[in-house]
């Protein structure tokens, strides 16, 4: 490829409005990534034949090497230059993406999806900083971060429809292979985008920190699925979470002492940002597990196809973007944001309660409509301020950081969530199927459906006991008359 002409210096990029083109397919391609693998997983199960206690991976895979990197990809975007980082970012994202679509059996599928959360974890950060850096002037960077903000909100509910139409007309590897062409689109960036400055010398990578952190979170995770077959009291899943725990702990030691720490503790710990990182990675947790059950429930039990599964989520989808920014992006400048994110999360705790009522042969519109409508107005009322207190009070060197953390939130709340509920939901299934003598068709969609109430339940307990720690700790004042709060890093409900 030829090189695009030098724009790094202070002079706009000409070409700045079909950069946003092309980054805003890679940012469509990261957000669309989760939901439209949940209609498929159904179908994958079934065909590559994943268990109930192992299912929860094919989800979890992505969002934890997504979570757990994010910090380090940011700054290797910094060290190596965001065009060539966006560029091996999309080229990787689209190979491992490839190698899911063709996977013969579920170890296969699980590598190309952690593949392609480093991947992720590389390009999203690099996607938000290209945007900062091609549009310099206040009016047009508004617009551009609105476009972007337009794709990351919406980029799950097109995952939805889109997951549910591959699956059902094609097959379910086609919701990872329609990667490929939208990153090849997306690699014609190299002609518009600015040359990459020359790299910081003295970088330094925080690699003990990465492998303390990544150990500890998977040691979580794999306890928590483990805990399906052996139990919670089992010596293996206690080692495993302990020695999670444990290596969390280090790594938070070790962030105290080094010169350039991959997440520095002042960023968390203060107490109107880590209130908004505690929201976010609790809130997705109820977000995630709706999408995970609600998915099988739909296909197994009600036998909705896949299209028609993507399209009954939309209400949710419509009822997050009413809430976020017809009422929360009003509200933030003039309320504590306590005011918006604990009502937020009880209205999904709500939802989640209103879930555990769910039966075999229950109604969508009597009972899924308005819980779905009840988690998505509630998760509105959350995200938007928490991912605007992210970045409360923090330097301007410190700001990306503190957005990244808010993103790394997002996706480890999702994979602990949705590894801890996936494995009470199969428990409780396994449980309700061991007392019964006949194990009818009907039987057994009840022992799912077992399975669902209970971590509904459990759902529900998480965020209400998430919006009383929010209550406590989040004791910020809403924002002084003509200050402006800052600007909150895009985020996705997926």
């Amino acid at each position: 490829m030829s090189e695009a002409p030098d724009t790094s210096t202070s002079a706009p990029n000409p070409r700045r409005w079909l950069a946003l083109a092309f980054i805003g397919l890679a940012q469509l391609m990261i957000v669309l990534d989760i939901t439209v693998v949940n209609i498929a997983l159904p179908t994958a199960q079934q065909d590559l034949d994943i268990s109930d206690g192992n299912r929860q991976w094919v989800v979890t895979a992505y969002t934890l090497a997504f979570g757990s990197l994010l910090l380090l990809g940011g700054r290797i975007a910094d060290y190596t230059g965001r065009r060539r980082a966006f560029l091996i970012g999309l080229i990787g994202f689209a190979g491992a993406s490839a190698l899911g679509g063709a996977a013969p059996n579920f170890e296969t599928l699980l590598a190309a999806r952690a593949a392609q959360g480093i991947f992720a974890a590389l390009l999203a950060p690099t996607a938000l900083s290209l945007l900062t850096i091609n549009f310099t002037q206040p009016k047009e960077r508004a617009k551009a971060f609105g476009v972007f903000g337009a794709i990351a909100a919406g980029g799950g509910a097109i995952g939805l429809v889109l997951g549910g139409f591959l699956t059902e007309h094609l097959d379910w590897r086609w919701c990872l292979y329609v990667n490929v062409p939208i990153a090849i689109l997306a690699l014609f960036s190299w002609y518009v985008l600015p040359h990459d400055e020359r790299a910081r010398t003295g970088v330094r990578f925080d690699i003990p920190g990465v492998l303390l952190a990544v150990s500890g979170l998977v040691a979580i995770v794999y306890g928590c699925s483990e805990a399906e077959a052996d139990g919670w009291d089992s010596t293996k899943v206690i080692a495993l979470l302990v020695s999670g725990v444990t290596l969390l702990i280090i790594f938070a030691l070790v962030q105290g002492r080094v010169s350039q720490p991959l997440l520095p503790l002042s960023i968390v710990l203060d107490r109107t940002r880590g209130s908004a990182y505690l929201a976010i990675g609790l809130a997705v947790v109820g977000m995630f597990a709706m999408f995970l059950f609600l998915t099988y429930y739909m296909q197994v039990v009600m036998s909705y196809s896949p299209v028609k599964t993507g399209l009954a989520f939309l209400p949710m989808t419509a009822a997050v973007l009413v809430s976020a920014g017809g009422i929360s992006s009003r509200l933030i400048p003039k309320v504590a944001p306590r005011l918006l994110i604990v009502p937020g999360l009880l209205i999904s705790g709500a939802g989640m309660a209103w879930l555990t009522q769910l039966e075999a042969t229950s109604s969508y519109v009597a009972l899924i409509l308005p819980a779905e409508l009840l988690v998505g107005f509630g998760m509105g009322l959350v995200m938007a301020p928490a991912m605007n207190y992210a970045t409360h009070g923090v330097a301007s060197s410190e700001a990306g950081v503190a957005a990244a953390t808010a993103n790394t939130a997002q996706q480890i709340g999702g994979s602990i969530g949705t590894a801890l509920l996936n494995t009470i939901a199969a428990t409780a299934s396994t449980d309700y199927l061991a007392r019964q003598i006949v194990k009818s068709p009907q039987i057994m969609k009840q022992s799912l459906v077992e399975g669902f109430t209970e971590s509904f339940t459990w759902g529900a307990i998480i965020l209400v006991a998430a919006a009383t720690i929010v209550a406590a700790m989040m004791n910020t004042p809403r924002p002084k008359p003509g200050v402006q709060s800052e600007t909150a890093p895009a985020a996705h409900l997926g």
